[in-house]
């Protein structure tokens, strides 16, 4: 199963446990994050 999520203005394609990169967000490298843009 999959989600699209919305982030800086792209969507991604995404999973459970998936690593995704993106730009601008705050945060560390391996940091938990949650999306609140899924489409």
């Amino acid at each position: 199963m999959y989600a699209v999520i919305k982030t800086g203005g792209k969507q991604y394609r995404v999973a459970k446990g998936d690593e995704v990169k993106v730009e601008q967000l705050q945060g560390e490298v391996g940091d938990e994050v949650a999306f609140d843009q899924v489409l």
